[in-house]
């Protein structure tokens, strides 16, 4: 799903709702997400799952065409961890 089919399905779901007010309030979701994880917090959405930004560390990498060692310097990825409902429910133990 993208986001305009999730705007488009909640916008469904809630005729009383303008199309553009449910488009606003799913993108202010969003960039409160990022804006959250950006600063290095942790977003937890129960059920869903939480966002979270990991650090890992400077190493020496391999350039695989040339096979050149080369420094990779530390850097913070973004992490998703899965909530107990969604785990269920991708493994057909639906409660």
């Amino acid at each position: 799903m993208i986001r305009s089919e999730l705007i488009q399905k909640i916008a469904d779901e809630n005729p009383h709702l303008y199309q553009r007010d449910v488009e606003r309030i799913v993108n202010t979701i969003f960039e409160e997400i990022v804006e959250a994880v950006a600063s290095g917090n942790r977003v937890e959405l129960r059920g869903f799952g939480a966002f979270s930004v990991k650090k890992r560390d400077a190493r020496t990498g391999r350039n695989p065409r040339t096979g050149e060692s080369v420094h990779v310097q530390e850097k913070h990825v973004p992490f998703f961890k899965t909530g107990k409902l969604l785990r269920d429910r991708l493994n057909g133990n639906e409660s």
